[in-house]
């Protein structure tokens, strides 16, 4: 087998058409976060990004896009913003996974989502867990139906749409939403939320405004983001900007108006999206890896994912597995919720994002 390492920007066009090909004949593989799209808008921003083009006798086999963090940790492409990574091959394909690594001059590779189904990965998962699904392949009512006989979830919610719709103004949603105010409406949400819980600004690290813009701009059918707000009357209550293929739509940066949380906006708009995405060639809306209740609620499915690293250099893998280690035993004790509070928890998130920003 033969592996060359090159920039996304190298590839040519045979090359970016065989990528397709490979999402296109296998269903697993069409989330929009392993598109070549993806790849080329975090390339734009990110100089260390490199795909590895694994090529057999026949032809191209397999595309490993992936970059270079702390000059010798390797990641998948848009680390820390992907919900999904791994290789894209031809049906059948099989891989080393440490000859790859050795290819890509990499000591280690970690994920955190990686597609749990790739076999030359396997020996390599810390954890595996289940990413929730909501599965439209039968269509939105076939859905509604399921949920309904899991409980009273979609009742609830349109119980609170009638009262928003009493009490603030009648609803309205708009499935692929170009008013520039509903997506500055739902960065304000986001960015409150992410001070809330102490996290890092996504919409404030240059280099992820960078990728979000381009796949904005985006007209591909194959990768591109799209915004979608649910409205009572003509004031934005919640919205969500979510990257999308032909069939699967990946669930990304959601947020809602605090002030109507007791409407339940936000499990709105996604019962929202999932009707007009039905219509629309979704099949399938991945939630995300998380224990928040809502997506347990909401969804009929789930793929495994998972987290851990591959490694071929032993002191380097062994480093990173310590300070992982280490990193989790401070977040989850009481020195960790010490360490979150008051200016030293904001100078660790300014750290934090800096870092991020590299």
């Amino acid at each position: 087998m033969k592996i060359s390492v090159v920039r996304p920007d190298e590839l040519g066009p045979g090359e970016l058409a065989a990528w397709r090909q490979f999402q296109k004949d296998q269903p697993e593989l069409q989330n929009p976060f392993l598109a070549p799209e993806f790849t080329l808008a975090v390339s734009h921003q990110r100089p260390t990004a490199r795909v590895a083009v694994l090529e057999e006798s026949d032809g191209i086999a397999g595309f490993f896009p992936f970059e270079v963090r702390n000059r010798v940790v390797g990641v998948p492409i848009g680390f820390g913003i992907t919900d999904c990574q791994g290789l894209v091959h031809r049906a059948g394909f099989d891989w080393d996974a440490v000859a790859l690594l050795k290819a890509c001059k990499l000591p280690v590779w970690e994920f955190d989502h990686l597609m749990a189904g790739q076999a030359p990965f396997a020996g390599y998962h810390a954890v595996t867990t289940g990413s929730p699904l909501i599965d439209l392949r039968d269509g939105y009512q076939a859905y509604v139906d399921n949920r309904n006989q899991s409980g009273d979830l979609v009742k609830q919610t349109l119980r609170k749409q009638r009262k928003m719709a009493r009490e603030v103004g009648e609803d309205r949603f708009a499935w692929d939403d170009h008013d520039p105010a509903a997506l500055a409406a739902l960065r304000e949400w986001k960015s409150a939320q992410y001070r809330r819980t102490q996290q890092y600004d996504r919409f404030d690290t240059p280099w992820i405004e960078g990728v979000l813009e381009e796949l904005l701009a985006s007209t591909s059918d194959d990768c591109r983001a799209v915004v979608s707000t649910v409205y009572a009357g003509d004031r934005p209550v919640a919205a969500h900007l979510g990257l999308r293929s032909q069939s699967v739509l990946a669930y990304w940066f959601p947020s809602y108006d605090l002030d109507l949380s007791k409407y339940s906006a936000g499990i709105l708009l996604c019962l929202r999206m999932a009707e007009a995405g039905a219509a629309d060639g979704i099949q399938t809306i991945d939630l995300g890896k998380s224990e928040a209740l809502y997506k347990t609620r909401l969804m009929n499915d789930e793929t495994p994912v998972a987290a851990g690293r591959v490694g071929r250099s032993w002191p380097v893998t062994a480093a990173r597995r310590t300070q992982t280690a280490l990193a989790r035993s401070i977040k989850q004790g009481a020195l960790g919720e010490k360490l979150k509070s008051g200016r030293t928890g904001r100078v660790l998130r300014g750290l934090k994002a800096r870092l991020a920003s590299r």
